[in-house]
């Protein structure tokens, strides 16, 4: 559910990773708190990026009337979210942010990039 960890409960958490599974559990204050403790957040965006990116499979099979085994949707899934995972986790090393604004960048840099090799600005 949504909300769930705030700034009244953050700081009993003892755990060193939490992995979102809902949208938006996490309040903006208890980010920052998890952050301050050291606390490894993989954000919803990320955690729930599984289903959308099959979703995604599932719509180009459909386009192109081919459709591939449970076995290679499940390789490409995993191959797409371990990326999607490194890439945002070394964004986070490298500017010294947490997962969540990390994985901002990361999107936001993507959206960037394309827009330019697109020309549009």
């Amino acid at each position: 559910m949504e909300d769930q960890i705030t700034p009244e409960n953050a700081h009993n958490i003892k755990a060193k990773l939490i992995v979102e599974g809902a949208n938006g559990p996490t309040t903006a204050e208890a980010d920052s708190i998890l952050d301050e403790k050291g606390i490894l957040v993989v954000p919803d965006i990320l955690a729930n990026a599984g289903g959308v990116t099959v979703s995604y499979f599932e719509w180009v099979q459909n386009r192109l009337g081919y459709y591939w085994t449970e076995e290679r949707v499940n390789r490409r899934a995993d191959r797409a979210m371990k990326l999607a995972f490194d890439n945002i986790y070394a964004a986070s090393e490298k500017y010294n942010i947490n997962m969540r604004l990390a994985a901002y960048v990361v999107a936001l840099d993507k959206v960037s990039t394309t827009l330019k090799l697109r020309g549009s600005f």
